[in-house]
């Protein structure tokens, strides 16, 4: 009983109540949304946003932030259609994607936490140098008529219209989830954003930890950037342009705060699958899809100050639990003294 009250006092639980709500009103606006079908194809476009969510969630858990995530998946996703076209192979495309990941999550883990450079502007600044790479990669052209395996996979159905790459994302969300939760290194991301100078003196390696969050992050955007290629088989030079905002709107949807030390990678998943099933749910209500973006924006403005507000409230009621068992302490050594 008492795990199941815990439950549905999980903060993740009330963005899942807030995607049934958003089914449910799009079925109500249009009947003919209701279907398996439909529900289905939302979990499924939002695998390259659950990918990009689980990334940023573990560097956003350390209380940083990473807006070069958008600019990694675009970079990746075109190297991986130069090797589609020259034949190369699926293998090789994983591996090439999985280290430039990892390559830009240590250059942003190292100018974070060594430095201490602050994330915003040193992602910011990260962003225009992988922005200007893609460029110098693709000669500034679109990649594309590439085809093969990676192709073939793209949308790939495994059962009940679930998409092989969408199951794969979940699985990837479960590990994540497992390391967070039930291994003791895992839980060193939440000690980290919610108190560093205590996580230092209890042992725990602030700067290692946030480095591992970023190559974490970066390896994740690189998985997303194959496959956003391997899913549309065209990359242009924008591509992945504003994706990081709704990945992080996709955590902090998911019950992740901005501060730190509070999450957990199941609300990411969810947040991810409402940030993506937007526009689809613009067209069954009737709105243009010039919506999307305004939305987008006004939903993210308005977790953001929820957030900072619930933060602010929690920790006036921390203050006042404190202030009053001191009171209770005093008042009860004034009466022995009496």
């Amino acid at each position: 009983m008492n795990k199941i009250k815990d439950l549905f006092k999980a903060r993740w639980m009330s963005s899942l109540v807030f995607l049934i709500l958003l089914f449910l009103i799009t079925g109500i606006a249009d009947h003919n949304f209701l279907t398996y079908s439909n529900i289905i194809n939302c979990f499924n476009t939002a695998t390259m946003y659950t990918l990009l969510a689980i990334g940023i969630a573990f560097v956003i858990m350390t209380g940083e932030i990473d807006v070069s995530i958008g600019a990694t998946l675009g970079l990746t996703a075109a190297m991986t259609g130069l090797i589609a076209q020259s034949g190369g192979s699926i293998g090789k495309m994983l591996l090439v994607c999985v280290a430039v990941g990892a390559a830009v999550g240590v250059v942003n883990g190292m100018g974070v936490a060594f430095f201490g450079v602050p994330s915003l502007i040193f992602t910011l600044g990260t962003n225009g140098l992988i922005r200007g790479l893609i460029y110098i990669v693709t000669d500034g052209r679109t990649v594309e008529n590439f085809g093969g395996p990676i192709a073939y996979y793209g949308n790939k159905e495994l059962f009940g219209q679930i998409t092989l790459y969408y199951a794969l994302t979940i699985l990837l969300v479960a590990v994540a989830h497992v390391l967070l939760t039930r291994t003791r290194k895992g839980k060193y991301f939440i000690a980290v954003g919610d108190n560093p100078g205590g996580a230092n003196l209890v042992g725990i390696s602030v700067f290692r930890t946030k480095l591992i969050a970023y190559i974490l992050c970066g390896v994740f955007a690189g998985i997303a950037g194959y496959v956003f290629a391997s899913k549309y088989r065209q990359v242009m030079t924008v591509a992945g342009n504003g994706y990081e905002m709704t990945a992080i709107a996709a955590c902090v949807l998911g019950g992740i705060s901005l501060s730190g030390g509070l999450g957990n990678m199941v609300g990411a998943a969810i947040g991810a699958v409402i940030m993506s099933s937007i526009s689809r749910l613009l067209v069954f209500i009737g709105l243009p899809s010039d919506y999307n973006n305004t939305i987008t924006g006004v939903m993210l403005i308005v977790i953001v100050v929820v957030d900072s507000l619930t933060q602010r409230r929690s920790i006036e009621m921390s203050r006042r639990k404190r202030l009053l068992s001191r009171t209770a302490v005093g008042a009860a050594k004034g009466g022995d003294e009496a």
